[in-house]
């Protein structure tokens, strides 16, 4: 069988919007019906939902053949989690909390397999590449993972510019909870100085020529 394309990456390099919804809840059953309900994307959040790699890999499944596409966000960026929630099949990943260049190089390469990164490879053994039945998996990978990162902070803010310069980054997400209680404006991401630095932080992603997201 042939590699599956990735829909979500298609759309926010050609310049579509994409709207989409938080799976917080760790359920599958969830997961397929928000999967029906019109969204661009959904997103499984290991960051904050109770998702071990088991729920992870349901909900996966649970979305796949629906018109949605699947993002899982990471609880962090080390290798590790992200070799695996790739091996498990998705496609998109979202990475909370990155402040520098640096670590979005080091994310990048992470996600990919050598020579552009060190993505572990055992694909043949993952559903990713549904036990080794898509036979240009490992040829079509690369081209195929969405790599999100997310800018939280003011020093993250700052940084845009840099970010964004990042081959392989494909998506600058601005994550407007954590930015508010760094900014010492807790439980208030709606304040007027939050919503100024939000607001330029959005001009600074496309004016990079990289697809900016937040929450609505």
């Amino acid at each position: 069988m042939p590699a599956p394309k990735n829909k979500l990456k298609s759309a926010i390099l050609s310049g579509k919007m994409q709207i989409g919804i938080w799976l917080g809840l760790a359920s599958s059953s969830v997961a397929e019906m928000a999967g029906s309900a019109g969204f661009d994307w959904c997103l499984i959040d290991g960051e904050h939902g109770p998702n071990d790699l088991s729920r992870i890999e349901e909900q996966l499944r649970a979305l796949e053949g629906q018109p949605t596409s699947a993002i899982v966000r990471v609880p962090q960026s080390d290798d590790w989690i992200l070799k695996q929630v790739l091996d498990l099949g998705a496609q998109s990943v979202l990475v909370p909390m990155v402040e520098t260049a640096e670590q979005a190089s080091d994310i990048v390469a992470a996600c990919k397999y050598a020579p552009q990164g060190r993505r572990g490879v055992g694909y043949a053994l993952a559903r990713a590449s549904r036990y080794n039945a898509i036979s240009d998996y490992a040829a079509t990978a690369n081209e195929e993972v969405c790599v999100i990162v997310q800018v939280e902070t003011l020093t993250a803010m700052k940084n845009i510019p840099k970010i964004a310069k990042v081959k392989g980054i494909d998506c600058i997400f601005i994550g407007p909870a954590d930015l508010s209680a760094d900014m010492g404006y807790l439980t208030q991401p709606d304040h007027p100085d939050v919503l100024k630095v939000i607001e330029q932080g959005m001009k600074d992603i496309t004016a990079a020529g990289v697809a900016a997201g937040t929450i609505a």
